[in-house]
């Protein structure tokens, strides 16, 4: 009966949960909009002497859309030749300093299906050997050695590097971009990963 109470539980959670983070989300982004645009909404507003709130809508929406042209008109100039230089050297003179930022781009490239990643494949380590498995990113292939990134969830930009035997790892064929997502949305979606073990369906298979 307990069990039957938890599994129901849990389901309830399970379905619930996406919609509330969709909401949790999208407050969190008007909020984000509203404390930085609201000085520059104010000044308008009290140097056009007016004081209603479809006029303080319209502004928050012309802002929105300048904000929005602007990321247009910034990836329009990446396009080009010259954009991507100028691109490139900023962002290795400056912004690959930045603790984090590596990962946090990666991260980004990942979640928006860009193909290039230092991530080679996605994999199951068993730390320890305890039986239990994480899910990781194999960053270099050293033979029997195997340097492994284990993100840590709902934040992929942090984590431990591992290097560990071949032997402690199950290989997947599944997409990094998979495995990233399901750091991020704090394992939902496993079962991509799973699906993938290379060997037999549903057998895992530790090293080669």
């Amino acid at each position: 009966m307990i069990r039957y109470i938890n599994t129901t539980l849990l389901g309830g959670v399970a379905a619930i949960l996406p919609l509330a983070l969709v909401i949790i989300v999208f407050r969190w982004v008007i909020n984000l909009i509203g404390k930085y645009l609201r000085p520059i909404v104010d000044f308008f507003t009290l140097h056009l002497y007016v004081d209603s709130k479809w006029i303080e809508l319209a502004m928050y929406l012309i802002l929105v859309a300048a904000i929005l042209f602007t990321f247009f008109f910034i990836g329009l100039i990446i396009q080009t030749r010259i954009g991507r230089f100028f691109k490139k050297a900023f962002e290795k003179k400056y912004l690959m300093k930045i603790p984090g930022y590596r990962i946090a781009r990666e991260t980004v490239m990942q979640f928006f299906g860009k193909n290039k990643s230092f991530f080679s494949q996605v994999v199951l380590v068993n730390l320890f050997n305890s039986g239990t498995l994480m899910t990781g990113f194999i960053t270099e292939d050293q033979g029997d050695i195997l340097t492994v990134f284990v993100p840590t969830g709902p934040n992929p930009t942090s984590g431990n590097i591992y290097h560990v035997l071949r032997k402690q790892v199950t290989f997947t064929t599944a997409a990094v971009d998979s495995g990233m997502k399901t750091i991020i949305s704090c394992g939902a979606g496993s079962s991509e990963i799973f699906n993938n073990v290379e060997g037999e369906a549903g057998e895992l298979q530790p090293g080669k």
